[in-house]
């Protein structure tokens, strides 16, 4: 059985880009379903509040883990920490399909065993980069920032930034990095302002 996710953060009580989450959710459930998730996401988000055993969500940053297949299965809080990011190792894998935001990251967890001494990865597919472990990326060139336009998963703060104009999508090679000061990661959980960036010649081959 295919089982799929939506991670959210909430932080006091306040969900960032709902309804982002619950459009993709629907699109992933049309694809593997045939029919729309019938899940409301907002309904769940109030449901938790008003929950008086959940009261600790009222402070804080927490990471709202909504798992589903053809049904709703499981929902969970988990208090949020931002990680400490300080390099990044480039591996390939041609076969990694990451479309959707699936439960099972057997892979993902696998491709983190070739990272060595690193924090992270990042993932070259087809010879383009593409993303780190868990997060989508954006690079910075001195002037403007750029995002590869074939990510393995087009996360719902990444269509928002391309929205702003604050990112651009286009092609990376790991041959173009040398053009490029700095990467920037991000996801539903790390914002943009929170400025979690790797210099280049931290990101090792």
């Amino acid at each position: 059985m295919c089982r799929l996710l939506e991670t959210i953060r909430m932080e006091n009580l306040q969900v960032e880009n709902l309804a982002a989450h619950q459009f993709r959710m629907d699109q992933s459930s049309l694809h593997f379903f045939g029919h729309p998730s019938g899940i409301n996401l907002q309904d769940l988000v109030d449901e938790s509040i008003q929950n008086p055993n959940q009261s600790y969500l009222n402070d804080g940053i927490f990471k709202m883990r909504v798992v589903y297949s053809q049904q709703l299965e499981e929902v969970t809080f988990m208090p949020y920490k931002l990680p400490e990011i300080q390099s990044l190792k480039l591996v390939i894998d041609d076969e990694i399909d990451y479309a959707h935001k699936f439960a099972d990251r057997q892979k993902l967890e696998q491709l983190m065993l070739q990272r060595g001494s690193c924090d992270d990865i990042v993932i070259v597919k087809n010879g383009l980069v593409t993303d780190t472990s868990y997060a989508n990326l954006a690079f910075f060139d001195g002037n403007h920032w750029f995002t590869p336009d074939q990510p393995l998963l087009k996360g719902t703060r990444r269509a928002l930034l391309i929205l702003q104009k604050k990112i651009l999508p286009t092609q990376i090679r790991p041959a173009h990095l040398r053009f490029f000061k700095k990467a920037r990661l991000f996801n539903a959980m790390i914002r943009w302002e929170d400025n979690i960036d790797v210099v280049i010649d931290r990101i090792c081959v």
